[in-house]
């Protein structure tokens, strides 16, 4: 299996996201009652600090020189490499 790069931007958009999930499931589910407004800054919020920690990210491998933003594409293989 391929290894992914870490990218906690996503970490914290997937978590607010999940997180407006269950306060609507909630609400259809008939377990609380949530008015319409309070989604929208939780979505706006975690949307925000997600790019805040992406720019961080990026920012902070930028700095140390990461290995994999240095080669993106691995070398091609030698022609006679199949015969």
């Amino acid at each position: 299996m391929l290894r992914h790069e870490f990218q906690p931007g996503r970490l914290v958009a997937g978590a607010f996201l999940t997180l407006a999930g269950i306060i609507y499931a909630g609400d259809a589910g008939g377990t609380w009652e949530t008015p319409w407004f309070v989604v929208i800054p939780l979505v706006v919020g975690g949307l925000c600090l997600a790019g805040t920690a992406a720019v961080l990210t990026r920012a902070i491998r930028r700095r140390r020189g990461s290995p994999r933003e240095a080669n993106p594409t691995p070398p091609e293989p030698h022609p006679d490499a199949h015969h």
